[in-house]
């Protein structure tokens, strides 16, 4: 039986924005995947700033953003945890979850390269799914050459497999936030149930 791709895309989604879900479009096109599952976390590891929205609203502003897709689906796994989420554990949750019949695949930002010889267990996360790196339009391909210090060619291979080009899109969460805080418009950059939300529940301001 052939295996069901399935993408599991984390972040903070402090907010979701029309780039997140552009980028999610994107790859579940390029993968061939089933459908992908947004996965906001509750702190990373290697991040000492928490999210500025709570849990409850992170998850349903991705719930909005992702309402007319079918494919995209939202798990507040990581949420439940009381400690920062470490990517292998969620690997795992969502491998004892879904069964040995999926494949999944986990998408970073070119950025975290750098970052990758210190996340948990590396070596054991790049053997149990598909880290996919994804870098935007017009900037230069990842450079996995920086990790040969820290993991074996055969790892390297395996991540030089699963690059993906994604739209060049010019949104951050960030930015919409530092937009929000100044009453500057953002309709631009959210779904309009996202920014509909956070202009009632009044967010980040």
């Amino acid at each position: 039986m052939a295996k069901k791709n399935t993408i599991l895309f984390g972040g903070t989604f402090d907010p979701i924005h029309i780039g997140h879900t552009a980028v999610a479009m994107h790859a579940l096109q390029v993968i061939g995947a089933e459908k992908i599952i947004f996965i906001p976390a509750k702190q990373s590891p290697l991040k000492k700033i928490s999210p500025k929205a709570s849990d409850n609203a992170r998850v349903e502003m991705i719930s909005l953003a992702i309402a007319d897709n079918n494919k995209f689906s939202v798990s507040d796994c990581e949420l439940k945890k009381t400690q920062p989420s470490y990517t292998l554990e969620t690997i795992k949750y969502f491998q004892e979850t879904l069964g040995p019949d999926a494949s999944l695949y986990w998408l970073i930002g070119a950025d975290c390269l750098d970052e990758l010889p210190h996340w948990y267990q590396i070596d054991e996360l790049i053997d149990r799914c598909n880290l996919c790196v994804m870098y935007r339009a017009g900037f230069e391909k990842p450079d996995f050459e920086k990790l040969t210090d820290t993991l074996d060619q055969t790892r390297i291979g395996k991540l030089k497999q699963n690059v993906i080009e994604t739209p060049l899109i010019n949104i951050s969460s960030t930015l919409v936030r530092k937009k929000l805080t100044a009453s500057e418009d953002v309709t631009d950059m959210l779904c309009p149930a996202v920014a509909e939300y956070i202009k009632q529940h009044n967010l980040y301001r």
